[in-house]
Parts: structure tokens; sequence; C-alpha cells
């Protein structure tokens, strides 16, 4: 977007061009590559490893949390890293632009932070400073005072009052602190780096050479004219005579001295262009090991094929999720839940070739595991099949006890006597 052109005077003088077409065409490689990296993890959500406990789970992180998951790894592949803060039965995410972490210098560890914000540049600005034993909050007065507007207090606060009777108040009897700091770091990679480093250099040249592209079909689709035995003219006059056609779509030349006038327009070359930015859009891809699902998608793909296309994604987001997992360990320690978090990963697959699989092991498989397996059938799907099915049978087995009972044996006749 800074880019500018330039036209040289004949001092050797740069002077900026603002005649000529100057498209600025960006595109979205960065958004759409940590979208597609993040959705592919958290897309799903979080679901843990005992089955039973799931939706008790759910309930104590809060009903928003896998929304606020993904917005945290975003911000994190965006930025670096992202901040979760556990506050009491929800998760709130403060992002690398709007908080200042403080670091323990010998074990690297957050062990404080400066959370800032401000609606609009005619509003205060406010602080709230976040440690292991409290927080605190400050707002900037308009004369560039800093007063304090919340003292300190702990993060879990016993209230006692209806505080729906704003009469009657409320009064905060004491409070307690977590075990730990409440606000936990979620790094996007190992390298502890945002994910635009390294392919930001590939997408300004897409770019570049995009908006040239389109600079030149600009220029390209007028006419320019020649005019032959008419050197008398000077610049005045071919203005004039360009004015001329624009408006009256015609004009008159004097023949005599064998004046004449011709039209004529420019053919672009494309083709190197268009191979150039097929080529960088290739390398994005393979320098930020993805999948262009579009190849994917443009034939029919064998199960192989997709997992072998898949592969180079499974190992950079092995690494974001563990990244996650450690977020996640930090979060259920302050929650107080003791389970390991699974996700099930958003993935292109050839349906029809899986459930064959599937089905041709179906003999030497349970039928959990067939239907955990089938590729088609999201997990609350499957859990539901599993209830009906138990619901089902157990009516059925009831129906066949109701419809022939089972007589007494003769322990049971004895007892009746």
């Amino acid at each position: 977007m800074k880019y500018r052109k330039v036209l040289r005077k004949l001092s050797g003088a740069a002077v900026e061009d603002n005649v000529s077409a100057n498209f600025k065409l960006p595109s979205g490689f960065f958004p759409r590559f940590i979208t597609q990296q993040n959705q592919y993890l958290l897309g799903n959500g979080v679901s843990f490893a005992e089955d039973e406990n799931d939706s008790k789970i759910k309930a104590k992180l809060g009903k928003d949390f896998d929304v606020r998951l993904q917005e945290c790894g975003r911000a994190a592949l965006l930025h670096k890293v992202s901040f979760g803060f556990w506050n009491h039965d929800h998760l709130e995410v403060f992002k690398y632009t709007e908080f200042a972490p403080l670091f323990d210098e010998m074990t690297g560890a957050l062990r404080a932070g400066v959370r800032f914000w401000q609606i609009a540049d005619n509003k205060p600005l406010r602080f709230t400073i976040y440690e292991v034993d409290g927080y605190q909050s400050y707002v900037k007065t308009d004369e560039g005072l800093i007063e304090e507007s919340t003292k300190k207090q702990p993060y879990k606060l016993n209230i006692r009052g209806d505080k729906r009777d704003a009469e009657a108040g409320t009064e905060i009897m004491d409070g307690e602190n977590y075990p730990s700091f409440p606000i936990v770091p979620l790094w996007g990679n190992p390298q502890r780096q945002s994910e635009l480093i390294g392919i930001r250099e590939g997408i300004d040249c897409y770019d570049l050479i995009k908006s040239g592209f389109a600079n030149d079909l600009d220029e390209a689709s007028s006419f320019y004219w020649i005019i032959k035995n008419a050197g008398g003219m000077d610049d005045s006059d071919l203005a004039q005579f360009i004015e001329r056609i624009k408006m009256v779509r015609a004009t008159s030349i004097d023949n005599e001295g064998g004046a004449s006038a011709e039209a004529h327009t420019m053919n672009i070359p494309y083709e190197a262009r268009r191979v150039a930015l097929e080529q960088i859009k290739a390398d994005l891809y393979d320098d930020f090991q993805l999948v262009n699902v579009a190849l994917i998608s443009s034939g029919k793909r064998t199960a192989t094929e997709i997992n072998a296309a898949y592969q180079p994604m499974d190992n950079k987001v092995d690494q974001y999720e563990y990244c996650v997992l450690d977020f996640l360990d930090g979060i259920f320690t302050l929650a107080g839940i003791d389970n390991t978090p699974v996700f099930k990963r958003s993935k292109v697959v050839n349906q029809l070739e899986e459930t064959q699989m599937v089905l041709a092991a179906a003999n030497y498989l349970d039928e959990e595991t067939i239907l955990n397996h089938l590729p088609w059938l999201t997990r609350e799907e499957r859990q539901n099949v599993i209830k009906n099915k138990e619901e089902n049978d157990m009516a059925r087995l009831a129906m066949m006890a109701a419809a022939n009972p089972a007589p007494f044996n003769a322990q049971e006749e004895q007892d009746v006597e």
C-alpha cells in the first residue's frame, strides 16, 4: 500500500506520478492462511477423553468457551501470542495489542500484566493491572493525570446482597485469589513469532505483480495516436487534438504535405506474469504448509492422495496443537478441571472410500467404534445414535418380557407357597 509511481524530470529529480494508473490490490493470503490453520484444529470445538463428562465440563467452562478459544487461537497466530483470562466461570481473551505482559526474569513465567483500552480518542484511556494477588484499575483524565478508579481487590469476591436491587445494594464480604496467575499465554507456534514472518515478502511480491498488471491493462485500454508529417505541432497542439477526439470522436486533418493520423492499441504480455503469480501462490501454500483445497477438489482423489496432501499441514498443526494443549492445561488448572482435551480436525476426505473401509472391518469392531470412524457423522450425531439405539433395545426387551412372561422356577413357587 506504500508503493508510489514516480517520474524522472530532465534534471533527474523524481516526482510522484499522479496521472497514470496506480492500483493497489492487496490479496487475502494471510487472513485466509491463519483462518484455515486455526479452524482446522479448533473448528469443531474442544472435546474430552471421557465422553460421559463432556457436557458437565463444557458447562463449567462456559457456554461460549469454544468461540473464545477460537478467538484466542486466531489472535495468537496473528500476533505470535494472545492471553486467556479465566474470570471465575468463563474465558476472556486479551490480544497482544491491548495487553502488555510482564514475564518473570528468572523463570520466564507470566507473573503480571497491564491491559489498556480506549473506546474513542475523546474517551478516557483505561488501565487494569493484573497481579498474582489481585487487580487494580486506573483511568487517565483529560488533564493527563492517571487516577485510581478501582482499589486493588482479589479475583474472586464473596458478595452479600441482591444485585438486582439497586436500593439495597451489595457488600463485599471477603475474597480470594487463584492458586496461580489467572492469565495464561497462548503461543501461536514454538518459535514464538507471528505466522506472517517468512511469507510477508512473498505476499508483497504477489500483490505488486498483480497490481502492476492491472495498471498496464488500464493504460493499454486507451488508444494512442501517431500523427505523421505534423512536426510543427507542439505539446499543446497534441493535447488539443486528443481532447477533441475524446469529445467529438472525430477530427479533421489538413492533408497538405501528406499529414495523417493513425490510432494504435497496446498488446500487454501477460503469460509471464500469470505463470509468476501461479508459482508465487503455490510457493506461499508450500511455505505456510497448508493445503490448497481447490487442487484436491478439482478431481476425484483417493484417500491416500488426500492424506498425502494434508501431511505437511498436519505436521505444522501438530506443533500448534501442543501450544493449545499447554494453554488449556493452565486454564483447566484454574477452573479445577481434570481431563484431557481432544480435537477433531476439519479435513476433506473421500467419504465413500472411508465408509467402505470401515464397513469392511465391521465384523471385527463394536458398534461404537464403527460410528466413531464414519466420516459423515458428527460427534453429537454419534452420541444420539448410540443413545437412541440403547433406548430402542430397552423398549424392545420390555415388550418381549410383557408378551412372554418367564415361568416361575421351583424355588420361586416354593417361596410363593
